[in-house]
């Protein structure tokens, strides 16, 4: 019998259990008056016994001799009352949006006088993968924005794929509406990659925390209220638990200069008549890039015919191991013979500072 080993011990000694028998005998009820129901993977919110909405509305399907006492179409008997996890709930939910299994269990506790509904569900551990692997169908690259996500689609060899993708969200009002915005974006911006058959997300490795203070940017007030509005914990947060149920790996990498060098090199080139590239998209791709191990910089056409250097650049892209190769080249104001050094000319700068850390990209979660 459930609880009757110990509740029978009790029975014998009420005195000693500081017990008396009519408390007894609400606890001997209590433990049989339970309704549990395991999970089922793939039906809607994840069971379909007991279904709990998003928003905390509970219903049960009756069976068949039960049918007449039904409140809602197919045999379900929605209760009054709402419920709210205040353990795991953001990760409870998670598993309801994406229809993963969750068992349910409600049961009243006579102490409390008060019915309860308890989740549980089975965590299985991530199989890392190696990030080539994971990198084999491309990548898509995600900036993140106070109020969208700037994504676009690469292939293995750096070049975008489509058009970009922006997924938006409102962070104003309470924190169960702004975890519930971030989490929508995040659940569009995986199911588009599903059905783009890619396996990586490129993010920003941003960290705000330390360095959002007066001290870090003076008496910029706006500047440090936008950083202040992104959800960067929030999102690394929610990403990676979804992420890893969905079996797509996700891949840090440097942010440093990804806006800048993208609107320079990819936003220009990427805006037509009926495409409008902003400085956000441009930016994903130079995210993207990073993860695959590329220069941010494009590959640009060989210069004409019967110049100085008579067709002798190819490219302006430089081999992988050329030292020097994510510099600016030098200006055409010099000397015919190019002699000018790299660091002399009109738009010189140092773009190998993405490769400071010694790599482009770092692996946070890789996951199946």
């Amino acid at each position: 019998m459930r609880g009757g080993k110990r509740l029978v011990r009790n029975r014998h000694n009420l005195q000693a259990a500081h017990l008396d028998e009519r408390i007894w005998r609400a606890r001997w009820d209590a433990a049989r008056w339970f309704l549990q129901a395991d999970g089922e993977a793939g039906k809607r919110y994840g069971n379909e016994t007991i279904r709990v909405t998003p928003d905390g509305e509970v219903s049960i399907r009756l069976p068949a001799p039960l049918a007449h006492l039904a409140n809602a179409p197919h045999c379900r008997y929605v209760l009054s009352a709402r419920v709210r996890f205040a353990h795991r709930r953001a990760e409870w939910a998670d598993r309801v949006h994406a229809d993963r299994a969750v068992a349910y269990r409600i049961h009243l506790d006579p102490d409390r006088d008060r019915w309860y509904l308890t989740a549980s569900w089975q965590t299985s551990p991530a199989l890392a993968i190696p990030l080539q692997a994971a990198l084999a169908q491309g990548v898509i690259g995600v900036d993140t924005n106070a109020d969208h996500l700037a994504a676009w689609r690469l292939d293995v060899h750096g070049n975008p794929i489509g058009s970009p993708r922006r997924f938006r969200y409102d962070l104003s009002g309470t924190a169960d509406h702004r975890d519930a915005q971030v989490r929508h974006a995040l659940t569009g911006l995986l199911a588009w990659a599903k059905s783009c058959g890619v396996r990586a997300i490129a993010i920003e490795d941003l960290d705000f925390q330390a360095e959002k203070t007066r001290e870090k940017y003076g008496r910029r007030k706006r500047f440090r209220q936008l950083v202040s509005g992104l959800p960067t914990a929030k999102l690394r947060a929610r990403l990676t638990s979804m992420t890893g149920a969905a079996g797509i790996a996700i891949v840090a990498v440097d942010p440093a200069y990804t806006s800048k060098w993208g609107a320079q090199h990819w936003q220009a080139p990427l805006t037509g008549k009926t495409r409008q590239t902003t400085r956000h998209d441009a930016a994903s791709i130079a995210i993207g890039r990073r993860a695959l191990g590329h220069p941010i910089r494009r590959r640009t056409a060989p210069p004409p015919a019967h110049q100085s250097d008579e067709q002798w650049h190819r490219t302006a892209q430089a081999r992988p191991g050329a030292r020097g190769r994510e510099e600016t080249r030098p200006s055409d104001t010099g000397s015919r013979t190019g002699c000018m050094p790299p660091d002399r000319g009109e738009n010189a700068g140092d773009q190998c500072a993405q490769h400071r850390s010694g790599r482009t990209a770092e692996q946070l979660l890789l996951s199946l």
